[in-house]
């Protein structure tokens, strides 16, 4: 009988299938994430440094008591948009997230395959220094315990932005370092190691929440000024300033949908994880905002021209009630909510590039995955190197622009899609499925598109994405006349 005999093929051919199929397994993530990590991992990327930073800006934006507010429209406008991404996430489960929304809804090989490369190119600009922003807040909290650390040793300024070197920023490039080492590991270890900082980061908020209500002065909480209702100019300016911080808090309950294809059962654990963390964070947000202002007079919060004291006004909250110990312990935990969510956008945004190298639409370099532990590594570094430089900027206004850079780039279009014929037809045979579609989808572009035309620097900003806009789309298009070009000449030597 010959070699080449079905009994003798037969082993040969199965072997040699099993062998592919590792390859190519060992080319791909692992799904890894469970439900819980997920949620955990959208909380810890919520909350970080913001609410605790930005509760006397939006007290004193909207001024007074009825910042709550604002944190309350945040909420239902996060929910909205969560929907959105439940849909989007559960029908195309695919890491990159919106990169693959964009893709697939506006079309693989016309427009979509555009916008999402113009997503994937801000991104390169924006997270790292959002990113940066959080290696910051931790930097300026453990100031608490190194006052000398924010001795400026050189100021400049760079394209307008102020550079500032001290002891702040090397501790901000510190934390952003101890994020990339802890994230150089397995999608199972990360697993657990989410878990735990979801539980520090609740825990943290709950204890506020608590000592606030043991302390609690209703008259003081609800300390309305006159006509603080009244629904004037006024008014609607200082609802669209509180949106806009309060979004930037919540933003993050879609961290998980850039995962997507690292996810346990994603079309369970998407909804669940999105949903629920909008659902816990709101709660716990509107709750601390109460029990601070039912300790804290809302005029001292506001009127205290001390930046210091405005960045601790936890610790301040805290040492009021039980001395310079207990502000000690916030400031400790507090700070490690700032670095869990330096480690959860790192980890989430890292698959950005990864997706966009994947799909042939960024340089092959960035689809690299660690040969043991199956992360994007080059990605993961390269949004870790930028983020390094990132955290010699002062990011107060530029982060505000990225907000709308972002809100362009990313909700707008998403929500646009979610109305699509495409999606109208996809929705109905798989995935998560909204309720009241498509009220939820127009509400959260009314509310994005409020935000937007309620900045006061609404037209810079705007001028700031056109800057990207243009200098994205002449490196896809050079890209595109590359690869036409590289195709043509092995069609010619063909």
């Amino acid at each position: 009988m010959s070699e080449s005999s079905p009994e003798h093929s037969g082993p040969k051919t199965e072997s040699r299938t099993t062998v592919n199929a590792e390859r190519s397994a060992s080319h791909e993530l692992r799904r890894g994430l469970s439900t819980g990590s997920a949620l955990g991992l959208n909380v810890i990327d919520m909350v970080g440094v913001g609410p605790f930073v930005t509760l006397p800006l939006i007290v004193g934006v909207m001024g007074g008591p009825q910042a709550m507010l604002g944190w309350l429209m945040g909420a239902l406008l996060s929910l909205c948009d969560g929907l959105i991404w439940s849909e989007l996430g559960t029908a195309y489960p695919e890491a990159g997230g919106s990169y693959a929304y964009l893709k697939y809804l506006y079309g693989e090989k016309t427009w979509g395959r555009a916008f999402s490369f113009l997503y994937a190119w801000q991104l390169l600009i924006s997270a790292p220094l959002s990113i940066a922003s959080g290696c910051i807040g931790f930097s300026q909290y453990a100031s608490f315990f190194l006052p000398s650390a924010s001795h400026t040793f050189a100021a400049t300024s760079l394209f307008g932005v102020p550079v500032v070197l001290s002891g702040q920023t090397l501790i901000a490039m510190a934390a952003c370092g101890i994020a990339i080492v802890v994230l150089h590991r397995s999608i199972f270890a990360i697993d657990r190691i989410v878990r735990w900082l979801g539980l520090v980061v609740g825990l943290t908020l709950v204890l506020v929440i608590v000592v606030g209500f043991m302390h609690f002065n209703v008259h003081r909480a609800f300390n309305f000024p006159a006509g603080a209702f009244h629904l004037n100019g006024a008014f609607f300016a200082g609802l669209g300033a509180g949106m806009l911080i309060s979004a930037y808090d919540y933003w993050g309950y879609y961290n998980v949908c850039f995962m997507g294809a690292e996810v346990r059962d994603p079309q369970r654990a998407i909804p669940r994880a999105v949903l629920g963390s909008i659902g816990v964070v709101a709660t716990l947000y509107l709750l601390m905002d109460i029990s601070v202002l039912g300790v804290l007079p809302w005029r001292e919060m506001t009127q205290n021209t001390d930046s210091h004291a405005r960045s601790f006004t936890m610790a301040v909250f805290m040492e009021r009630l039980y001395g310079h110990t207990a502000a000690g312990v916030i400031v400790v935990l507090i700070a490690l909510s700032a670095l869990a969510s330096v480690f959860a956008l790192l980890l989430g945004y890292s698959r950005i590039p990864f997706a966009a190298a994947r799909d042939g639409n960024f340089p092959a370099w960035f689809g690299v995955l660690h040969p043991k532990h199956r992360i994007p590594m080059h990605s993961l570094l390269t949004l870790g190197s930028i983020t390094l430089l990132c955290c010699i900027f002062r990011l107060q206004e530029v982060i505000t622009t990225l907000v709308v850079v972002r809100i362009l780039f990313q909700f707008l279009l998403q929500g646009t899609a979610a109305l699509l014929p495409k999606h109208r037809r996809e929705r109905r045979i798989r995935g998560f499925q909204m309720p009241l579609y498509p009220l939820p989808v127009l509400l959260a572009l009314v509310g994005f598109v409020f935000i937007l035309f309620s900045r006061p620097h609404f037209l810079r900003e705007m001028r700031t994405a056109g800057v990207i806009l243009i200098a994205g789309s002449l490196v896809y298009v050079l890209r595109y006349f590359s690869k036409w070009n590289q195709s043509e000449n092995i069609q010619t030597e063909r």
